[in-house]
């Protein structure tokens, strides 16, 4: 397979899965925001977005007296044109990654990709209403999925689905470890509101972002433990969106593409692989934020080894 194509259909799946992600992120705190109105500043409840995001400081840089407002960070987070990780962008770029690679994906999915664009750049033109950004952020989420669906019904399995699964499954994880990250160090530290309405939201709302409400409610019947919280996110092999998860799906899509002398990758995918086989005394022996600062960096470094052995 051409390089470029491999990066094509790695990118096309992680331009993707960050959009429909975005979209859930922004959904959830949406219903946050109504739910737990009187309790947070306004400022509080969206910072953390903009942090998960990754575009805090391109926010600054563009509204540069510092404010932060549902308004301003609706139209930043899902169709601001110099914010290279909003849905808009994420959308546009990955119909271009599509458009590299269509000889290696089905005529229904070519259809699709076109199909989400139009609808959603049409949408996202003109200011966001936070009605219209909900039932937006919900159709997103619901094409995302419609499409994932075509893909694993019509596509070949061969190294092109095998880059696909892997750029999907690389952002997952990378946007899990930075939603649990920044949303866990907010609500942990404060210990007078244990036990209150608001801790009960923050922890909702933290699970629902990574649509694991009910499937953590069904594995443990006490309340909200942070411990409880953290291991079933980083841990839990039926999950599919935990960490461990998503990891283990990129060693499936690794042994379809192959790593024979492809000693940067290999390496740096078992160092990933040895920090999310631990157990849940070790993911916190050295500390939670600690841990998934690394795994970040394990993360990043997986990206780039990957990138210089097929991409490059």
């Amino acid at each position: 397979m051409l390089s470029r194509i491999a990066d094509s259909m790695y990118w096309m799946a992680r331009y993707l899965e960050r959009a429909g992600e975005t979209a859930r992120l922004m959904e959830i705190n949406l219903l946050y925001l109504v739910e737990a109105e009187e309790d947070m500043g306004e400022e509080d409840k969206w910072r953390p977005i903009l942090q998960i995001n990754s575009s805090e400081p391109l926010y600054d840089e563009q509204f540069g007296d510092g404010s932060i407002s549902t308004p301003r960070v609706l139209q930043f987070i899902s169709a601001g044109r110099t914010n290279p990780s909003s849905i808009r962008t994420c959308l546009r770029l990955f119909r271009e990654n599509a458009r590299v690679a269509r000889d290696r994906i089905s005529k229904e999915m070519w259809e699709a990709v076109n199909e989400i664009w139009m609808r959603f750049d049409e949408r996202l033109k003109g200011p966001l209403s936070a009605e219209r950004a909900g039932a937006l952020f919900v159709d997103l989420r619901n094409q995302v999925a419609r499409f994932n669906g075509l893909v694993a019904s019509t596509m070949m399995r061969g190294e092109a689905y095998a880059f696909y699964q892997l750029g999907g499954c690389f952002e997952r994880a990378d946007m899990t470890v930075r939603t649990l990250d920044i949303k866990y160090h907010i609500i942990l530290p404060d210990l007078s509101m244990v036990g209150s309405a608001l801790d009960y939201y923050q922890w909702a709302a933290l699970l629902k972002s990574l649509s694991g409400f009910e499937a953590f409610r069904r594995n443990y019947h006490s309340a909200f433990m942070p411990g409880d919280v953290a291991e079933f996110v980083v841990l839990n092999r039926d999950f599919p969106r935990s960490i461990i998860f998503s990891v283990g799906h990129m060693e499936g899509a690794l042994g379809i593409i192959g790593l024979e002398q492809k000693d940067a990758t290999r390496t740096a995918f078992a160092a990933l692989l040895a920090m999310v086989n631990g157990t849940s005394q070790q993911l916190f022996a050295e500390g939670l934020h600690e841990y998934l600062e690394r795994l970040l960096e394990r993360l990043a470094g997986f990206h780039a080894a990957l990138a210089e052995d097929f991409f490059q």
